[in-house]
């Protein structure tokens, strides 16, 4: 039997998005398409995104490899400032 995916919830779908945001932005700043304001705007929403703690065990590794990648572009942002 497959594995259920969990519910769809509000909090899902944003932290899906910011999933989904983090290689746009790494890759917005290494090719200099996205200004340093643009992609620290970008990040603040995916920051948003992992603020509350989450009990489902999927769910919370979602946050935790948005967090992770959080932590990459706040260093790309810091080098670049």
């Amino acid at each position: 039997m497959s594995k259920q995916p969990p519910p769809s919830t509000p909090e899902i779908h944003r932290l899906r998005a910011a999933a989904a945001l983090i290689p746009i932005i790494e890759s917005g700043l290494a090719d200099s398409r996205l200004s340093v304001e643009r992609a620290a705007l970008m990040a603040s929403f995916c920051e948003w995104t992992v603020e509350k703690p989450f009990d489902d065990p999927s769910v919370a590794k979602l946050a935790e490899t948005v967090d992770v990648g959080l932590k990459r572009i706040k260093m790309a942002l810091s080098s670049t400032a």
